[in-house]
């Protein structure tokens, strides 16, 4: 099984038809999300319907939660606020109907899927470091746990008790470790990085490799200040 698992795709129409494009040509099986498919972008109704579309399974991100009202937004930063309020303006029942049934983490028989941390994942707990990464690890029953939220890949090994990072962002996966493995995002990439972002598993092959694509920055840049949501969440995009 081939996996692409993708995350933070925040209305980005664009970004999202590249990285489905750029799957496909991989001879992708089945699509995952780890959340957050509206907010701080022009298009999240479009984004929801290609979701839809291709049976993309997933979990709730914190803006699609906002979004649906199942959260509180004060806590967000002033642009995201304005975004997510703009959302609830724009999408349909459906929508919203859809975006109500997402779940916090889900898992198969190969991986777990959640926003955030698998430690009280309705926290939107921000994974950056290997400390904050020890209780995830430690509620792991299975051996790679996918996540997004901070928009930067990154990859966490637990090997005999010990917790590092990987250096590298392509690996093959080794029999008695656990692997939390961060995606990146699609639709906001902060890691310097303008390309989206997104991650093919291979089960048959044991091999995990965060990829990145190109997309039409500027059409998406302009989209967001037509809509008339903060310019800055249009201007980041072209710095990663």
């Amino acid at each position: 099984m081939r996996y692409a698992v993708i995350s933070d795709i925040h209305g980005n129409l664009e970004a999202l038809n590249s990285v489905i494009e750029s799957c496909h040509r991989s001879g992708v099986d089945s699509f995952i999300c780890a959340g957050d498919i509206v907010g701080y972008g022009a298009n999240p109704r479009e984004c929801l319907d290609i979701i839809r579309e291709h049976r993309v399974i997933s979990v709730a991100g914190n803006h699609d939660l906002a979004v649906a009202g199942k959260i509180d937004a004060s806590y967000f930063i002033p642009e995201g606020k304005a975004a997510i309020a703009w959302c609830r303006k724009l999408l349909s029942f459906e929508d919203f109907d859809f975006l109500n049934a997402l779940p916090l983490v889900l898992k198969n028989n190969y991986l777990i899927i959640v926003h955030a941390s698998l430690n009280h994942p309705e926290r939107f707990k921000y994974l950056y470091d290997i400390i904050n990464a020890t209780d995830t690890f430690y509620l792991m029953d299975r051996a790679v746990c996918f996540i997004g939220h901070t928009h930067r890949p990154q990859i966490f090994i637990q090997k005999n008790g010990r917790l590092f990072f990987s250096n590298e962002l392509s690996i093959e996966l080794s029999t008695g470790c656990k692997y939390i493995v961060n995606v990146g995002s699609v639709g906001q990439p902060r890691d310097s990085n303008p390309m989206a972002c997104y991650c093919i598993y291979d089960t048959d092959l044991n091999m995990i490799e965060v990829k990145r694509v190109a997309y039409d920055i500027k059409s998406a840049q302009r989209k967001i200040i037509e809509a008339g949501l903060p310019e800055v969440l249009a201007y980041r995009l072209a710095s990663g």
